[in-house]
């Protein structure tokens, strides 16, 4: 393991609010945060979040506009309380600073803003058919430059790129990691993964698993086997 602390995330990646606060009360005893995604918020928007109470959101929304925009709809989630927001690092550093400047408004309480690097469902071929030559461990760490210098808190990447983030950039960003999946479970439509131990060990801060847990038998064990499998 690489000494640092790694949190669990269980994304809740539903339309309906039941469905949600069941599987929120179900993982809490394992998870640090619920993720809720574009999916929820499209359906269910602000009032969505507040119908889950006290539970530490993380808001993976991806944010990616011109600054301004991107600016504005900070602020508005300001009132929400998330703990995590993302955004896109191909928005450019402008639109990065313009977001951590509107986060600042919330003083201490601000939601870390985490730059999306490349997702984790582009492989070689898929980010050559967008324009960009270079494999994805380039890109990421060519966007993760950029997303820190312009003030981002930390970096969602794919768990093949931890290891060369934080040999790059060091301790400080934040480093979240989708793509988990436990020995044995299907990679569906991911394709750069790895195993909770092996993410953990090369130096995630936190990592994000959906359904291996949402659609697990027993949501509450499957997330306690992977809290137990990262340690802590």
């Amino acid at each position: 393991m690489s000494g640092r602390p790694c949190g669990l995330i269980a994304a809740l990646d539903t339309p309906e609010v039941a469905a949600a606060q069941r599987l929120s009360a179900a993982v809490r005893p394992s998870c640090g945060l619920v993720k809720l995604g574009l999916e929820f918020f499209a359906a269910n928007g602000p009032a969505g979040l507040r119908a889950l109470g006290d539970v530490p959101v993380f808001l993976d929304l991806k944010l990616h506009d011109i600054p301004n925009t991107v600016a504005g709809a900070i602020r508005a989630l300001l009132p929400l309380r998330p703990r995590m927001v993302t955004l896109h690092a191909g928005g450019g550093a402008a639109m990065l600073r313009a977001a951590r400047e509107a986060a600042e408004a919330a003083g201490e309480s601000r939601p870390r803003l985490l730059a999306v690097t490349v997702l984790t469902s582009l492989d070689d071929a898929a980010l050559r058919a967008t324009g960009i030559a270079d494999p994805p461990a380039a890109q990421v760490l060519r966007l993760a430059r950029l997303a820190m210098d312009a003030g981002a808190d930390g970096l969602v990447c794919a768990p093949p790129e931890v290891a060369m983030l934080r040999a790059a950039l060091g301790p400080l960003p934040l480093l979240v990691a989708p793509g988990i999946r436990p020995a044995g479970s299907a990679a569906g439509d991911q394709a750069r993964i790895a195993t909770p131990r092996a993410a953990a060990a090369a130096g995630a801060d936190w990592l994000v698993v959906g359904r291996p847990i949402t659609e697990a038998a027993d949501p509450r064990a499957a997330a306690a086997a992977i809290r137990a499998e990262i340690g802590g």
